[in-house]
């Protein structure tokens, strides 16, 4: 038998329903933060988080990502207890309004992401990849839900000041590598990776991942970017955040040709509009 270390996986299990990911997937960003880079403080009452999961519901999101902990470059830390009652309160409220509505649980600690697939998250979005939180991998195993792994060095408040490398595809390989095969051992089965678009990398890293992401396919897990507004588009741009949608648009076109699965966005109608126009394209070679 060929010893093959990675199975290549195309279908997540979702609470039992099986999502098929062969048509890229739109995961919208819910921060219910006061300090998020871009749309911080702006979706802290019912009100607002309902009507924003309304219309990204509508607009085509497949997944909502639900984070209480700021990770924007230099963020201040956060209490657990903090970052708990925000997002349960979100969660709780959403699944009460749109029972149907698949929830991923942004945050890298594991009391955090418990306490969030308990109450009603499908999946458990961890930038840290375990790093910040070692009963992170223990915890994704019992909960039996697909698990986002994302490279990133360091933490929020260290990130920017941990962005050598000696090769910047290789060492993140060698990253998920080490860590998908923790993960199988654990047997968690359905693994996402992140490469992790302005964590510990500066904008030129960013540009070069994005131009090499088809080598993170040697890997063989569904792939997530999340490339929304950030400074990567907008600094290069001379723009500023709330004028990087088209920034965005750009730049998630050649991430889903060059094999993205799952985009993290911020504004759902236009991502939608890119993968359909994207499907198109594909079908049109047959």
């Amino acid at each position: 038998m060929q010893n093959t270390p990675f199975s290549t996986n195309k279908t997540l299990n979702i609470q039992g329903r099986l999502m098929d990911l062969s048509i890229p997937k739109i995961m919208g960003i819910l921060n219910v933060t006061p300090d998020s880079f871009y749309d911080g403080g702006q979706f802290t009452t019912e009100k607002n988080i309902l009507d924003h999961v309304e219309k990204m519901v509508q607009e085509g999101a497949n997944f909502i990502d639900v984070g209480g902990y700021s990770s924007r470059p230099g963020a201040g830390d956060l209490s657990e207890g903090v970052e708990k009652d925000r997002v349960i309160m979100a969660i709780e409220l959403i699944l009460r309004n749109f029972p149907d509505t698949v929830i991923s649980i942004d945050t890298f600690r594991s009391t955090v992401a418990e306490a969030a697939v308990d109450a009603g998250a499908s999946m458990i979005n961890d930038i840290s990849g375990g790093a910040l939180d070692e009963k992170m991998f223990e915890t994704a195993s019992r909960m039996q839900v697909p698990y986002v792994i994302m490279h990133m060095k360091g933490n929020p408040q260290t990130m920017n000041h941990q962005v050598a490398y000696t090769n910047l595809m290789k060492e993140i390989i060698d990253y998920f590598h080490e860590k998908i095969n923790r993960l199988q051992g654990m047997d968690i089965k359905d693994i996402i990776i992140d490469p992790g678009f302005g964590f510990a990398k500066t904008r030129e890293h960013n540009f070069h991942m994005l131009h090499h992401l088809q080598s993170l396919s040697i890997l063989g897990k569904p792939l997530l970017v999340g490339l929304s507004r950030k400074s990567m588009i907008w600094k290069t741009l001379a723009v500023e955040p709330e004028e990087a949608l088209n920034g965005t648009t750009a730049l998630n076109t050649i991430a889903l040709l060059k094999g993205a699965d799952i985009l993290r966005v911020h504004d759902v109608k236009q991502a939608k509009e890119v993968i359909k126009l994207f499907t198109s394209f594909n079908d049109s070679s047959s």
